[in-house]
């Protein structure tokens, strides 16, 4: 384990994980949370989650043109990952996904410096079953961008991997729930 992703499920188990029970965003019942937003928008998780993503990208040789997805839970990831490579002078651009497009201007679901035949990678905050990230990469496709992979901040284990397969796309977690002791339910 890298020490960037130790220090990452640290910060993760101190301000993210709430146990209780709790309705999901997929509509299931959970005896544990993940918030994820109490890491990426909190600057040393954001600098974790940033350094992270990019030693990830890093180690699958050379890096995609941009990294992005849903917007909101995608768009801190995004800028934290965005703002890494930009320290280190590597070349990465952002995008964000809308959930609709805009009633003005380019009226698209799709913002960002990137263009149609970038190579891309989908970032999550928290993947359960992969819904909004299969939005995020259909609207991608549509848009003309080649998605890669998907990079998710923490997996649940709940079907998210097997339903980005189905699609030939990997999913990359930086942490699952076992690394954080919890079985899949």
């Amino acid at each position: 384990m890298t020490e960037t992703r130790s220090e990452l499920l640290k910060i993760i188990e101190a301000r993210a994980l709430k146990r209780g029970t709790f309705t999901l965003a997929s509509g299931r019942t959970a005896s544990f949370y993940l918030d994820a937003k109490q890491v990426v928008l909190d600057s040393q998780g954001a600098m974790l989650v940033g350094k992270a993503i990019l030693e990830r990208l890093q180690s699958f040789g050379e890096l995609p043109d941009a990294i992005g997805g849903m917007s909101i839970g995608a768009d801190p990831i995004t800028g934290a990952a965005v703002t890494i490579a930009g320290t280190a002078g590597l070349p990465l651009k952002g995008f964000m996904v809308r959930k609709e497009p805009k009633g003005h201007g380019m009226q698209r679901y799709i913002e960002g410096p990137v263009e149609a035949g970038n190579r891309v990678v989908i970032v999550e905050d928290v993947t359960t079953t992969g819904g909004s990230s299969l939005i995020a990469i259909d609207r991608a496709v549509e848009f003309g961008l080649k998605v890669e992979r998907v990079i998710t901040v923490i997996d649940r284990l709940a079907g998210a991997a097997e339903a980005f397969a189905a699609r030939g796309i990997p999913l990359e977690p930086l942490v699952t729930i076992r690394d954080l002791g919890i079985e899949p339910e």
